[in-house]
């Protein structure tokens, strides 16, 4: 099988070129993003590996089908980026459903620590050797309220976080799992009662912007907001009012709603055009990361595997247990 990567990373080349070989395999990796003016780069080979800040629109399935593009591969576990209903009967879409759920989940933990207890400052601030603790005062978790919405894999493991801080925790999903330590309540309840809340459920059209302007004025005062999960879920012009409001105690962001061409990306050089992420930056109690909580080496290496078994199943005729089809969308 011949796959084309794109928006590889040198990260990338370490995990998956040694496994490729393995399988006889051949790659050719791309550094640029897999869109439609590269879809061309597509033509002889039988499956394309993209990742998240890649989109796959319905003409783009067509001139992969015209190719003979057999299959889709996602280094991730979102699909949101591609039309999957354009894809039926003409291409096999394959996703890695869960790498390393702790390796996020934990992530986000170090964020609602960070932004509340503020040691991104202090770091800053003990270089210049600064030890003043002005503005650098936090509150305690223990026995404070984590609201966690998506009670998927990694939703899993951050209530399992939270239960281990001796947190309260209530838990929001249109699927209840019952064997959780957590409260099942409704979106508005846990909205009203948590001084924390985290997301980390996918991005469909019924979760797009489900932190909107309402949602935050039911929210508590002070209230901290960690989002690892997909940009699209805040709506972002919302969440500035907010902030400006002082709604929040703080907020991280392991992901940003029109990071597509900026994240993964060294900008350090160029002047930020996209206002509402350079605005952002300006608040004293946001912290801002690049998408990469499920950054790890256990997580790195898991993306590898089931991509390529995936790659393996479609080669070998095997049951594709990690297919997405058009009845995901509807979920």
């Amino acid at each position: 099988m011949k796959i084309a990567f794109f928006s590889t990373k040198p990260y990338d080349k370490i995990w998956f070129a040694p496994m490729a070989k393995e399988y006889g395999f051949e790659i050719r990796f791309y550094e640029m993003p897999f869109q439609e003016d590269t879809v061309a780069l597509a033509r002889g080979y039988d499956a394309v590996c993209i990742f998240v800040n890649d989109y796959v629109t319905a003409q783009m399935i067509q001139q992969l089908y015209e190719m003979k593009v057999k299959a889709l591969l996602l280094r991730s576990a979102g699909f949101n980026h591609v039309d999957v209903k354009a894809a039926e009967d003409k291409i096999l879409i394959l996703r890695v459903p869960s790498y390393s759920p702790e390796a996020v989940a934990e992530f986000a933990m170090g964020m609602i620590l960070t932004v509340n207890r503020h040691t991104h400052k202090a770091y800053n601030r003990t270089r210049d050797f600064n030890m003043s603790l002005n503005g650098l005062m936090g509150v305690d978790l223990y026995q404070k309220t984590a609201g966690i919405v998506g009670t998927g894999k990694i939703g899993q493991a951050m209530i399992r976080i939270c239960n281990g801080f001796g947190m309260r925790v209530l838990a929001y999903d249109p699927y209840p799992n019952q064997k959780l330590e957590a409260e099942y309540v409704s979106m508005a309840e846990l909205l009203s009662e948590s001084d924390m809340i985290s997301l980390h459920c996918p991005l469909t059209s019924e979760t797009r912007h489900i932190i909107n302007r309402q949602s935050i004025e039911n929210m508590r005062q002070g209230v901290y907001l960690v989002n690892t999960s997909r940009g699209g879920l805040i709506d972002t012009d919302a969440l500035i009012d907010g902030l400006v409001d002082g709604r929040f105690g703080g907020v991280g962001l392991d992901v940003y709603e029109e990071e597509e061409g900026i994240f993964y990306e060294d900008r350090s050089g160029e002047i930020m055009r996209d206002e509402n992420l350079a605005r952002l930056m300006t608040f004293p109690n946001v912290l801002i990361t690049s998408h990469m909580g499920f950054f790890t080496q256990e997580a790195m290496q898991a993306i590898a595997e089931v991509t390529l078994e995936n790659a393996y199943a479609v080669e070998n005729g095997l049951p594709l247990v990690n297919k997405v089809g058009t009845e995901a969308v509807k979920q």
